[in-house]
């Protein structure tokens, strides 16, 4: 088996074995390579200490050095040079309580933690592959190194990135490294919420994001995200859906970019619905008030996976507005871009299309053709460079003082009071105008 290494992967392994050391590109990069996938980056592992590959290198950055790590600098582009180790005991399901060296590949090797990325790679050598990861990869298999439990027990993480390497490659998980999986979730409790919530991205915006639905039946979504287990619990009797509020969710993820603020848009669009369904007397299930509550609860779990504030502001922006469908008309289309905040769009139409084609069959061409002519409203009004927020307005707070107003709130009323009017007419939106508008309001402090 042979592959092209980079030349300055190469470079370094031929540098490290010119000193009597061995070297070799090891873990994704091997596996994304053998897939003809282009690796992000390629890691580099080494019977070296950290001392040594330093000593070796013109400019190296001590990255992870008590674990072995150190960064060699090529032209301005970074190498992760690990030294071979053995992971002590693990005391808390995340951290190796100490970090050994070794001399022997295979040891460590041995701890990574799953087959397909415990392969090594040296054109002196070719592909070393102790656990028959090649395999594995022809069988489309994620399977641990070793007992997965055991693998499980040292770091509870890996039993997320199980699920987010089987949706990023669209493969199945091994039977014995699922049981493992559903017997321990409970343990990913014991990992920071900023390390789920970076596999939880990868996982939904892969190729295949339904595999939200594979964490859900081992139980890891019900300790980071409990909501999602309540809204597979939850059917929706009525004419527009035939899905439970979580298979429906689980669709729209296939049905949306897989870029992360509509990815996570679709996974919490409908995360209030549990919360706000009632029943009327003909047994159709209603959601009156879920898109507002929706928005709330998720910014809740988005706090509390530790989401950037600007994710977290667009993801709850576009759950509050979903749902919501302006008349047809060029100045409703206005007033409603204005009020759900101009950076929605367009991301909106692919959210609100999204979940049209997760819902039933029922009015589904009626909505589509709804959506296309709202978005064309949106398209015609962003041509004419129509104004949709004070700041666009002809006149400005400095324009009205020279009018004889006064510093204070009541120039901010004014200003909104004469983007309302140009919300109704567009025309109105230059100086003069508003000027002559601001005479009409027969504001006192004139």
């Amino acid at each position: 088996m042979k592959m092209i290494l980079p030349e300055k992967v190469n470079f370094i392994i031929r540098t490290l074995q010119k000193h009597g050391f061995e070297g070799y590109a090891v873990g994704g990069c091997v596996r994304d390579a053998m897939l003809s996938r282009v690796p992000q980056d390629w890691d580099i592992t080494t019977s070296a200490k950290p001392e040594q590959v330093k000593s070796l290198f013109k400019h190296t950055i001590d990255t992870g050095i008590q674990h072995g790590t150190v960064t060699v600098m090529l032209d301005h582009e970074g190498f992760e040079v690990t030294t071979y180790r053995i992971d002590g005991e693990y005391e808390d399901a995340r951290h190796p309580k100490e970090v050994q060296f070794t001399s022997n590949l295979l040891e460590d090797l041995k701890r990574r933690d799953f087959t397909i990325n415990a392969m090594a790679y040296n054109e002196k050598d070719g592909l070393v592959d102790a656990f028959d990861g090649l395999g594995d990869l022809e069988l489309g298999i994620i399977r641990c190194v070793g007992v997965a439990e055991e693998r499980f027990t040292e770091d509870a993480l890996r039993m997320l990135r199980a699920v987010r390497f089987a949706a990023q490659l669209g493969f199945s998980i091994e039977e014995q490294t699922v049981a493992a999986i559903g017997k321990l979730a409970p343990n990913l409790a014991k990992v920071s919420a900023e390390r789920v919530q970076i596999e939880l991205v990868k996982l939904l915006t892969s190729a295949h994001p339904e595999e939200i639905k594979t964490a859900w039946e081992t139980g890891l979504t019900k300790v980071f995200l409990p909501e999602f287990d309540t809204m597979m619990e939850t059917e929706q009797n009525n004419p527009h859906h035939q899905y439970s509020v979580g298979e429906h969710t689980i669709i729209s993820l296939q049905e949306v970019k897989a870029e992360k603020v509509l990815r996570l848009t679709m996974l919490l669009h409908d995360v209030a619905k549990p919360f706000c369904r009632t029943t009327d007397e003909n047994g159709v299930d209603h959601f009156y008030g879920h898109v507002e509550k929706g928005a709330e609860i998720a910014r809740t779990i988005l706090r509390r996976l530790k989401f950037d504030n600007d994710t977290t502001n667009r993801v709850c922006r576009l759950v509050a507005c979903h749902d919501h469908m302006p008349s047809l008309t060029e100045k409703s289309v206005r007033k409603a871009v204005f009020r759900n905040g101009t950076e929605q769009y367009p991301a909106l139409f692919d959210v609100k299309r999204a979940d049209i084609f997760a819902q039933s069959n029922y009015l589904r061409e009626e909505k589509l053709e709804a959506v296309a002519s709202y978005e064309e409203f949106y398209q015609t009004i962003m041509e004419k460079q129509q104004c949709l927020s004070i700041k666009e307005l002809a006149v400005g707070g400095s324009d009205l003082i020279e009018l004889g107003m006064k510093p204070g709130k009541e120039i901010g009323e004014t200003l909104k009071q004469l983007l309302e009017l140009v919300l109704e007419d567009p025309q109105l939106n230059t100086k003069e105008k508003l000027i002559q508008q601001v005479h009409n309001l027969k504001t006192p402090h004139i």
